[in-house]
């Protein structure tokens, strides 16, 4: 029957993959089945709309470009959006949100401010531009 599993799971469109995506400040990953071929975006997509309909909290949104899928094991650099998941050889994901910026007028100096969120801590960097 595990044969017949394999066979099943392999295809024209490739070999089927149990991923897990942690997201950030969340208590555990979600699992889902994706396609090897599928694209990084459909990905981040599926996780969001996953994280949704199980009332996960913090509350994220649904806007896909709003966030970066990091694969633990290839460094530090997120996946782009338009390469494949199964590129990565890996079946564990990071999902976070982008840093937002945010111009700030200051006394007439513009200054720029990156606000990142993390689990329990909130960092606030300051770029000042004379």
């Amino acid at each position: 029957m595990l044969l017949y599993k394999q066979k099943k799971n392999q295809g024209a469109k490739g070999n089927r993959l149990l991923i897990s995506v942690t997201v950030l400040g969340s208590a555990g990953p979600i699992r889902f089945v994706v396609n090897e071929k599928e694209l990084v975006a459909a990905v981040i997509d599926t996780a969001l709309k996953s994280y949704a309909r199980e009332g996960r909290l913090p509350v994220l949104g649904s806007n896909l470009n709003d966030f970066l899928l990091y694969c633990p094991s290839a460094g530090s650099d997120p996946l782009t959006p338009w390469e494949t998941i199964g590129s990565q050889g890996s079946r564990n994901f990071m999902l976070c949100k982008k840093p937002r910026t945010e111009k700030i007028e200051n006394d007439g100096k513009s200054a720029e401010s990156i606000t990142r969120k993390s689990p329990g801590n909130w960092k606030l960097m300051h770029h000042f531009h004379l």
